[in-house]
């Protein structure tokens, strides 16, 4: 259950994330002062944890007698190591610049609604890259995702005329990149304790930012005139506690109960723009929320009744 609870808190993190940044719009903030000053943060706070880690490696290290060879936490990384794990987590300063700026043109319930169609994108990506065609289940599985979609974004009972097709775009857009990121993170250098990981990919995405929005804020006044408590709510429950509570649930519990678990991103973030933010949010749309969720759920739930098929029959 605590692995559970873990993944939960973690998702739960990343759905409260467009109402600050929304908050931080409307004090006049732009898009590079916000990133760049989340990803700062997350940056001091994954190296300090990747120290202590380290740290207390090496202490057992030394109280072990026994121990022959270093520990995955002291193991020194190659800098071709070092560099695979930098570009790994520019994807994720790349969905969170496209998202954020989503928020400008669009409501926060339709911008987290797209960003969810991460999950049919990679479904799509998989199936090109193995050039395997979708069973019944996956392509049941999409038709409820863009049903709910549908529903969720408010085209059905809106029309596509109120749409901004630049904020959808942009939407759309940090789906695509977060597949990216799901499709890569996993494969770079997975030998590496989850702490020092992390720290290596928020240095990546970190040194893109500043390198699309030179850090002016840092030199002006900016971050300590208002930006910083900003900076440092994005970057503790964007860039630091969803990786960490991930890497200690996600093994535990499996890739398919942490896709179920994870949707809970997308009703907190809804629910959070319309009590916080007080977007309107018919009741239609909240339908589709919970369809969407149901299509996330779907392809764990035939899984397991597969099994117990496969288990009744023998």
């Amino acid at each position: 259950m605590k692995y559970k609870l873990s993944v939960l808190m973690g998702a739960i993190c990343y759905g409260i994330l467009s109402t600050i940044v929304t908050k931080a719009y409307a004090q006049g903030y732009s898009l590079g002062e916000v990133v760049g000053s989340q990803l700062l943060t997350g940056f001091v706070l994954a190296w300090m944890l990747a120290l202590l880690v380290g740290r207390r490696a090496r202490r057992q290290d030394k109280h072990d007698a026994a121990a022959e060879t270093k520990s995955v936490h002291e193991r020194k990384l190659s800098w071709k190591q070092r560099l695979l794990l930098m570009a790994a987590g520019t994807p994720t300063a790349i969905t969170g610049l496209l998202y954020y700026e989503s928020l400008r043109y669009i409501p926060n319930s339709l911008a987290i609604v797209l960003l969810f169609q991460f999950t049919w994108i990679g479904v799509v990506m998989q199936a090109v890259a193995r050039r395997q065609k979708p069973g019944r289940s996956m392509l049941l599985t999409l038709s409820v995702l863009l049903g709910g979609t549908l529903m969720a974004a408010g085209i059905i009972d809106q029309g596509v005329a109120e749409l901004n097709w630049l904020g959808v775009a942009f939407g759309l857009a940090s789906a695509l990149s977060y597949s990216l990121f799901i499709l890569f993170s996993g494969k770079a250098v997975p030998s590496v304790h989850p702490a020092r990981r992390s720290a290596w990919m928020i240095t990546g995405g970190l040194l893109l930012v500043f390198v699309l929005f030179p850090p002016a804020f840092l030199f002006d006044g900016t971050l300590w005139s208002g930006l910083l408590p900003f900076g440092l709510m994005l970057g503790l429950f964007g860039a630091f506690l969803p990786p960490v509570l991930f890497a200690i649930g996600v093994p535990r519990i499996g890739e398919g109960l942490t896709g179920i678990l994870g949707a809970s991103e997308l009703p907190v973030a809804v629910l959070l723009a319309a009590v916080v933010l007080h977007e309107h949010v018919s009741a239609l749309q909240w339908a589709g929320v919970v369809i969407v969720l149901l299509g996330i759920a779907l392809p764990e739930l035939f899984g397991r009744l597969r099994k117990k098929s496969a288990l009744i029959l023998e």
